[in-house]
């Protein structure tokens, strides 16, 4: 008996890839959008001060380089472990939009409650209106293209032949 190929492999990691750009993007336009006032290059040299610190080099292009590597790393893993968990959330919820309220806070507290305080910024003490603001821009630029995406990408029928 041949083997078939399963399709959904391949489509399984353009949907990641593609999604980690998406909510990479989305969501550093809406903290420049958010913070233009003090311009993108700083925000972009802030995330990488997580890893170097207020370096010598902290004004360098190479710093906004590294900030942008390190928001994408960061947007690319949670978007991948969420769309593949996603069949797990939606079991369980039951509704699409409650799972992009859910990958949205659980993001928020990943981020701000491991990552932040694990890197050399450090912890920063929150308000409710720090936390409403944040939260309300990962609804829309996290949790609904995870949900919505991946919804779509594991509701499609398994074509007659293949093997899932």
């Amino acid at each position: 008996m041949p083997i078939i190929k399963n399709k959904r492999t391949g489509g399984l990691w353009l949907n990641i890839f593609g999604l980690g750009l998406l909510t990479g993007t989305l969501d550093g336009l809406a903290a420049i959008a958010m913070n233009y006032k003090i311009g993108a290059a700083r925000i972009f040299k802030f995330i990488a001060s997580g890893a170097f610190g207020k370096s010598p080099s902290a004004g360098s292009a190479e710093m906004i380089l590294w900030g942008v590597f390190f928001h994408y790393f960061i947007a690319f893993s949670f978007s991948a472990m969420l769309f593949l968990l996603y069949p797990f959330f939606i079991r369980v919820l039951k509704n699409k939009y409650l799972c992009a309220i859910v990958f949205a806070l659980i993001t928020f507290i990943i981020t701000n409650l491991v990552i932040v305080p694990l890197s050399k910024i450090g912890w920063r003490p929150m308000d409710i209106g720090f936390f409403l603001k944040n939260f309300g821009i990962l609804i829309f630029t996290i949790g609904l293209p995870i949900a919505l995406i991946a919804n779509r990408f594991y509701s499609r029928k398994t074509p007659k032949g293949q093997i899932d």
